[in-house]
Order: C-alpha cells, then sequence, then structure tokens
C-alpha cells in the first residue's frame, strides 16, 4: 500500500490518472521545468505517461513520488519523491518541484524534511543524495538549510533545451 505522509499543512500522497491535470500544470510550465533536466509537457497524455512512470518506479522499488496536496484544498502543487532508489546500497536521490505560486511558502521545504525522515525511518536508506543545476538558488537554499551537504560539482551532467549545464551534487547521511 502507497504510505501518505502527513506534515502538518500538507499531505503527500499517491499520484492517481485524477491528477494528470494537476501533473501537467506542473510539467508544462517553463518555470517550474528549467532546471529540471527535461522538457516542458506538450499533452496531458505526456502528464499520463509520467504518471503512469511514477507507478511503475514504486511497484519496481526503483523510486517513490508523492503528489504534495496543501490540506483542505484538493489536487496537487507539486511533487516529491525518491528515484535512483537502491535498497541494496541504501540510498535515493530526493527530487520535487512546485508550483510557482506556491513558491515561498515553505510548502517545498516541510515536504522535503518529511520525506528525508520517511527515508532514513522506512526505507532504511542511509545516505539521500540531490542533484542541483547550479543557477538554481532557491533549491541550493533548501538542500543547504534541510541539512545537505555540498559534495562538488558534476560538469556537464544535466541538459535542458539542448544546453548542457554543471549541476551539484549534494547529500545528508542519516
Amino acid at each position: 500500500m502507497f504510505p501518505t505522509l502527513d506534515t502538518g499543512r500538507l499531505q503527500l500522497r499517491e499520484i492517481t490518472k485524477a491528477d494528470a491535470g494537476d501533473v501537467f500544470a506542473c510539467f508544462s510550465n517553463e518555470r517550474v521545468t528549467r532546471f529540471y533536466g527535461q522538457e516542458t509537457l506538450d499533452s496531458i497524455e505526456q502528464a499520463e505517461a509520467f504518471i503512469d512512470f511514477f507507478a511503475n518506479s514504486y511497484n519496481e522499488k526503483r523510486g517513490i513520488r508523492w503528489g504534495i496536496e496543501v490540506n483542505e484544498h484538493p489536487g496537487i502543487i507539486g511533487t516529491i519523491g525518491f528515484n535512483a532508489w537502491s535498497a541494496k546500497h541504501k540510498r535515493a536521490e530526493i527530487g520535487y518541484e512546485i508550483l510557482p505560486e506556491h513558491w515561498r511558502k515553505g510548502y517545498t521545504f516541510e515536504a522535503v524534511t518529511s520525506v528525508i525522515q520517511y527515508g532514513f525511518d522506512q526505507l532504511g536508506l542511509t545516505r539521500i543524495g540531490a542533484v542541483v543545476f547550479m543557477e538554481n538558488e532557491a533549491s541550493n537554499q533548501l538542500l543547504s538549510k534541510a541539512g545537505f551537504q555540498r559534495e562538488g560539482i558534476l560538469r556537464q551532467y544535466m541538459y535542458q533545451n539542448g544546453k548542457a549545464y554543471d549541476t551539484y551534487v549534494y547529500s545528508i547521511l542519516k
């Protein structure tokens, strides 16, 4: 059964096909995807394929992705979760995005801290990593605030719109 996390102001819950419109709203927004390492979505069908990808990753124990929902306001405002999850090596990488109208309200930090705790306590992780575009100041600040340490630079590691970008690599240990 897919775990639901309650952070106080937020519910982190399973993403379903009913959320395709909200997933599309996030991933078709260039302000959201400009530091994501993926092109913006053009159709609701692509959003549905994302939802299938998230479900398959969870079922195959390669990742877990929650929808971020503000309590008492149906619909998701972003997603958060782990990819590159390796139970054997007790590690995963965290990733997240949130619609711009919800930036700077503390929602992402609240979700990140809850997911970190879940990873350490429920998944038995000892290391959680993150890869972030160097230009993504908000995410770099958020990870530092959450206790991540910057480990170095991955040169020309991510492509966005056909251009290579350097990224920072972060980690937090249990």
